[in-house]
């Protein structure tokens, strides 16, 4: 009976290490953020014509994300488990961006990433669920 509940809580485990492991050690890109009704705010293709494709990045590792936002760097403990995330209070450098996408502050990602409840992969884009300060629903999606 031992080797049995030992064996079905190894197996969960190594479940959901796998599930998670698909994300970490990857550079994602932030492509789209959609707040409330669908309404999409954050579009990379045009970060491409002010030749600003290197912002809003971010790294998964064991139990530390990192990245750079619109000119700063990131950094904070988390927690990743099936389909839940908990990102712990971030570091930030305190650089002053020359400019920034006009319809995604740098101060709202770090905001979006810090309210990240739920994860999921979604067309092999990975889908952050998150929440503005108001509450309203914000979905950022990263691709590789």
């Amino acid at each position: 009976m031992k080797k049995i509940f030992f064996s079905t809580i190894l197996i969960a485990v190594l479940m959901l290490c796998a599930g998670c492991a698909g994300l970490k050690g990857k550079e994602w890109k932030l492509t789209e953020v959609r707040a409330g009704d669908k309404e999409t705010v954050f579009d990379r293709k045009a970060l491409s014509e002010e030749e600003a494709s290197d912002i809003f990045t971010m790294l998964i590792e064991d139990e530390l994300i990192s990245g750079v936002g619109a000119v700063n760097r990131f950094s904070a403990p988390c927690v990743i488990g099936k389909k839940e995330i908990k990102i712990q209070p971030m570091r930030t450098t305190m650089m002053a961006p020359l400019r920034q996408p006009e319809k995604l502050k740098e101060h709202e990602f770090f905001i979006y990433l810090q309210n990240t409840t739920e994860w999921k992969v979604v067309d092999k884009k990975l889908e952050f669920h998150s929440k503005t300060d108001d509450g309203t629903p914000v979905v950022l999606v990263f691709a590789l």
